[in-house]
């Protein structure tokens, strides 16, 4: 008897051809999933914010980085007028100026002094309130109505509260300093940062809060039970367990700091006294648009950029280290 070789493979192992292409579309389709996502319908859902994103964000930044490389300036709609490259001299220009550097000075003051000290009173009083049993919302609230308050309302209180004859120097008598807080070249970036730490705290209280709610209150026991009390409790099970919040609200409260602009422009008038409070920002809108030159303030914009990736990469790798 004699068997037909040729038709009982192509039974068994099927159709080369047709392997070939479902193996081509199974290729095709793995691709697909891992360009688009498992659920590719999500993509059409985060369409709107990643437009927004891209305009309000995105595109902007290019065009700055653009503009530190060009001779340009302001002209009225419509026209068409040469905008040269000049390299790096937009730079070179930023970077000769003592303003600047003096700016980026003010700013790592604030940090220095904003960025610790939102994180340990954050975490304090979301320890504080997480374990307050009466009147918890009311809290919560009183703390984050700064936050949602409207900066220019808020100025004005602590106008009133640091000015010459203000409240705060009025019940030092004696001590307050001379000149006051926000005409004082060496107190006015400190009284600012102080400000901005008031008024986010809020916010930042609430990261710990939902952070708290993932520590097993198990290890709080087991700490207890060792003899540890409050302090070692907060100490070996709070601090570790909310370590990717921390993480969260370094970097968060520095990209805040660095964007400073609406706290120096009303509080200190505009960077005073004779730029002690001046933020990069602040400086940008005063080359700009006051001084009407953007190529300058774009080449400025991208230092800062490029300082805000420096320190945020240092976060993520003594911060976040032990996290990751």
């Amino acid at each position: 008897m004699i068997v037909d070789l040729t038709r009982t493979s192509g039974r068994t192992g099927g159709d080369p051809g047709r392997s070939g292409r479902a193996g081509g579309a199974g290729d095709a389709g793995k691709k697909r999933r891992r360009l688009l996502g498992a659920q590719p319908l999500g993509i059409l859902f985060s369409a709107p914010y990643l437009i927004f994103i891209a305009v309000v964000f995105a595109y902007p930044i290019v065009f700055a980085v653009w503009m530190s490389f060009h001779d340009y300036f302001f002209t009225a709609p419509g026209a068409n007028v040469a905008r040269p490259f000049v390299g790096l001299d937009n730079y070179v220009t930023a970077l000769s100026d003592p303003a600047v550097w003096r700016s980026f000075g003010n700013v790592g003051i604030f940090l220095l002094i904003n960025v610790p000290l939102t994180v340990v009173l954050s975490i304090v009083l979301a320890t504080a309130l997480d374990r307050v049993v009466r009147a918890r919302a009311f809290f919560r609230v009183a703390f984050y109505v700064p936050y949602v308050t409207a900066s220019v309302a808020v100025v004005a209180v602590w106008l009133f509260l640091f000015s010459n004859d203000g409240l705060i120097n009025n019940a030092l008598g004696p001590l307050a300093p001379n000149p006051s807080w926000l005409v004082n070249s060496a107190l006015a970036m400190p009284t600012i940062a102080l400000f901005v730490t008031w008024k986010g705290l809020g916010f930042y209280i609430l990261l710990y809060l939902a952070a708290l709610q993932n520590v097993q209150r198990e290890l709080y026991e087991s700490v207890a039970v060792d003899g540890g009390g409050r302090l070692r409790q907060f100490f070996s099970v709070t601090v570790p367990g909310v370590r990717p919040a921390t993480f969260l609200v370094v970097l968060l409260a520095t990209i805040t700091g660095a964007n400073l602009f609406t706290e120096p422009y009303l509080l200190t008038n505009g960077g005073g006294p004779n730029g002690a409070s001046t933020s990069p920002v602040l400086l940008i809108y005063q080359k700009g648009i006051e001084q009407q030159h953007p190529d300058v303030a774009a080449a400025i914009g991208v230092v800062l950029i490029i300082f805000v990736l420096i320190i945020a990469a240092l976060q993520r790798r003594f911060v976040g280290r032990e996290e990751s």
